[in-house]
């Protein structure tokens, strides 16, 4: 049986907005990843099963073409392709999901519509620090993912049997790559018994796992090669690594949304490195990703030098600049903060 982590008081506020609601949006943050979709998607397929007409998904922006194949994934409105239609359908919701952010500026150009849309909002997420903006707030930084929090709220909400395939694949992917495969962030135990329950629904977790890493693109593995091969540098007094990359470089390569995931994974596999960071040029900004193992807090590095945060072991953040800045501002912290100073 699963703790009861959610308090009872959030759980029946937020049935009883389910209940009566009519017209539901699901919103995620920008650039979403499999958590935030897993866990709108899961949502969004759990409310269909119960009878609910009008719920729909809303995303800022574009998200990787592996997602692609997740069980309602094509119904999501993305609003910086329908602009005009995203907004319509926050401002018309009576109860509005946030799901996977902590605050409003994470859904970019959308912060200002859903901060002024008149709907019932719950927040279900977990990241540090949420903020006060909706009505429920169900926040638990110690869980591996959104995806896992929509499983335990579906739960708590004795709705188990209304989880069907759909929704339980659209967990399990959310939950899967919030962990890297189960790879951090994944001991507690509770996360199996939860696999094993979405294994009943008749999910299956070895051609989700293909699905997601295995329908890469030619060109995204040369950019890997070149990436490790000509954009690594390697600081083994700090135990740490970096890869960089510029918007010229990426467009070489024939860049597509999403090419570049799991990058900032791939130094931690060498000896003594401990800390990984990716670097990458987007056109608006500058995307800084940060993992760790062991006791070494990337998401505090993050949130002092690149106005990011996260969770221990997997962070990001942004910086308005060049790429070199970028990347003397983390040579900077690097010296101050690093794992071999061990931030406490």
């Amino acid at each position: 049986m699963l703790t009861k982590i959610i308090q009872e008081e959030q759980i029946q506020k937020a049935k009883r907005y389910i209940d009566k609601g009519n017209n539901f949006l699901l919103i995620a943050h920008v650039a979403p990843d499999g958590d935030a979709l897993g866990a709108s998607l899961g949502l969004f397929h759990y409310l269909n099963t119960c009878g609910k007409e009008k719920v729909s998904v809303v995303v800022p922006n574009s998200f990787p073409a592996y997602y692609r194949w997740m069980p309602g994934a094509k119904d999501i409105v993305i609003h910086e392709r329908y602009p005009d239609f995203a907004e319509q359908l926050i401002h018309e919701a009576d109860v509005i999901f946030c799901l996977d952010f902590n605050e409003p500026k994470r859904v970019g150009k959308l912060s200002e519509h859903l901060t002024a849309a008149k709907g019932r909002k719950i927040l279900i997420d977990h990241h540090l620090h949420p903020a006060d903006f909706c009505r429920v707030t169900i926040s638990y930084p110690e869980m591996s993912s959104t995806s896992e929090m929509i499983f335990r709220f579906i739960c708590r909400m004795g709705m188990y049997e209304a989880i069907g395939k759909s929704a339980a694949e659209c967990i399990y992917t959310g939950m899967m790559t919030d962990t890297g495969a189960f790879t951090y962030n994944s001991n507690h135990p509770e996360i199996y018994l939860i696999i094993s329950q979405l294994l009943k629904k008749g999910i299956d977790k070895d051609l989700i796992y293909r699905r997601v890493h295995q329908v890469y693109s030619e060109s995204r593995l040369r950019l890997m090669g070149y990436a490790l091969n000509e954009k690594m540098k390697v600081y083994p007094k700090q135990h740490t690594a970096l890869i960089t990359l510029t918007q010229e470089e990426l467009l070489h390569f024939q860049y597509t949304t999403g090419d570049t995931e799991g990058f900032v994974n791939l130094p931690l596999s060498i000896a003594g490195v401990d800390f990984s960071a990716f670097i990458r040029e987007d056109p608006d900004c500058v995307k800084i990703s940060l993992r760790s193992v062991g006791d070494f807090p990337c998401n505090e590095f993050a949130g002092r030098y690149f106005n990011g945060g996260g969770h221990k072991n997997a962070s990001g953040g942004e910086f308005f600049g060049t790429p070199a800045d970028a990347v003397n501002v983390f040579e900077k912290a690097l010296k101050e903060l690093g794992p071999d100073k061990r931030i406490r």
